[in-house]
């Protein structure tokens, strides 16, 4: 188990903030839906979705991605949560990556391309980079430990997911500006994109050996197949590729390599 300490009060002042941004990212698209403020997030993606989309279907990983990340909150509100060297790590880089996600709805609606560019990339490398330099830690958490649970499997699901929709934003993006480089295809630029989040979700899940973070990006690249299937049959066909050797790969990464001391038996 992980080893835990009583929190002090600057570590109670951090929970909460943790708490008060989980809120704020699940709120904020209930509020714009409520309100109809702004543009859509479907809208807003339909600017600059001629070289790239995923079918609509695939946001709903949203519902999870919100239940995992106000559990992982709703548990360091508890009184009883003991403090660990994740919690502690883990605590800021969260409070960052939950206030990006509920500010891209904000400059989505806005119709602020650029500043969405910027914002959801903020969020991503706010939970990549930490998750990362706790990558020995993470991997020699216990199975049955609860920051697996509660902290490993949430925010490592929540950074999958903005592993894809990241590149997918800035091609939106560039298609929306006509800034493209001309040297490659609008479909080449698809597939490289396609390529460079599987490399990366390869070399994370090698680090981290962790299912949750792999499984988001594949059913994004299969909501890529779906969409673009028919209108693009070559990029529709490398997204689902790109989804199957990814499935495959992270289950012989995390569950096929010799664990060793990485993770208790």
């Amino acid at each position: 188990m992980t080893a835990i300490e009583r929190p002090t009060p600057a570590q109670r002042t951090r929970r909460l903030a943790v708490l008060a941004a989980a809120v704020f990212a699940v709120a904020v698209p209930v509020i714009q839906g409520l309100t109809g403020f702004g543009l859509s997030q479907a809208e807003f993606a339909a600017a600059g979705d001629q070289t790239l989309r995923v079918a609509g279907y695939a946001f709903s990983i949203w519902g999870l991605l919100y239940l995992g990340l106000l559990i992982y909150a709703g548990r360091q509100a508890l009184p009883q949560t003991g403090e660990s060297v994740l919690i502690n790590r883990m605590g800021w880089p969260s409070v960052v990556a939950f206030s990006g996600i509920g500010l891209w709805i904000v400059v989505a609606a806005l119709d602020l391309k650029a500043a969405s560019v910027v914002v959801i990339f903020a969020s991503l490398l706010a939970l990549l980079v930490p998750l990362l330099a706790l990558g020995k830690t993470i991997r020699t958490t216990g199975v049955m430990d609860r920051d697996r649970w509660f902290l490993i499997w949430p925010l490592s699901a929540l950074a999958g997911w903005l592993t894809i929709a990241a590149p997918l934003n800035l091609i939106t993006t560039a298609t929306a500006f006509d800034a493209l480089p001309a040297f490659v295809s609008p479909t080449g630029w698809a597939v490289i994109a396609i390529a460079v989040v599987f490399l990366i979700a390869i070399e994370v899940t090698l680090y981290l050996r962790t299912m949750t973070y792999s499984l988001p990006i594949a059913w994004g690249l299969v909501g890529a197949f779906v969409a673009e299937q028919e209108r693009n049959p070559l990029l529709g066909f490398t997204a689902l590729g790109a989804a199957f050797l990814l499935v495959v790969a992270a289950v012989i990464l995390v569950f096929g390599l010799k664990r060793g001391i990485e993770r208790p038996r």
